[in-house]
């Protein structure tokens, strides 16, 4: 069997994007912005902050700008505001953004070779130059630990957890046996602690 590595690597690409937007669904707005974590971790954050960095990795760094108006990145902008929505950021404009972000990153992805040289300019001198397959082995990276991290605060909200809605990627087992497991291993977490 053979495999063409840019496919590959697309692939591995969007089922991290799927898993994203799959975090939010069915969920009220209160909960896809409520920051769930010391640090103010929220679903609707890491959307935003994804179609922000896709942006700028498939678009600026290759000579590609999107075009897209990005205020929370500008001079002056407070700091994290790429994390959070606010009010009148709706999750229809975010979600927009980010698919839009997709199309844009998809674009260069298709147009260019894996070679492709690029150039970061946010990133330290000595490594700014960057080909598209490193790239993409980044964006993969940077969407599948915020995957991560969605697929924590999603279960904090109201429990449900896994990659997508036909593959939660789980044991198998019922409420039960998930608060049985859970108890197991507070008991083995003391009996350590005690050690």
């Amino acid at each position: 069997m053979t495999s063409e590595p840019k496919e590959d690597l697309h692939r591995y690409l969007q089922a991290a994007r799927d898993a994203m937007l799959w975090k939010l669904d069915g969920l009220s707005e209160y909960d896809i912005r409520r920051p769930m974590t010391p640090t103010g971790t929220n679903l609707l954050g890491l959307v935003k902050h994804l179609a922000s960095v896709e942006l700028g990795y498939f678009g600026d760094t290759f000579g590609r700008p999107s075009g897209e108006s990005l205020p929370w990145f500008e001079d002056g902008a407070e700091p994290n505001a790429d994390m959070w929505a606010t009010p009148d950021e709706s999750r229809d404009d975010l979600v927009s953004l980010y698919r839009r972000a997709w199309a844009h990153a998809d674009a260069t992805i298709d147009s260019l070779s894996l070679d492709a040289i690029g150039h970061v300019p946010w990133w330290p001198e000595e490594r700014r130059d960057v080909t598209l397959h490193r790239i993409l082995i980044h964006m993969i990276a940077e969407t599948d630990r915020h995957a991560g991290h969605a697929d924590i605060v999603r279960e904090l909200i109201d429990g449900m957890v896994g990659l997508r809605t036909d593959n939660d990627n789980m044991a198998p087992g019922d409420a039960t046996w998930w608060e049985s497991y859970r108890s197991r291993l507070e008991r083995a977490a003391r009996e350590a602690a005690r050690s």
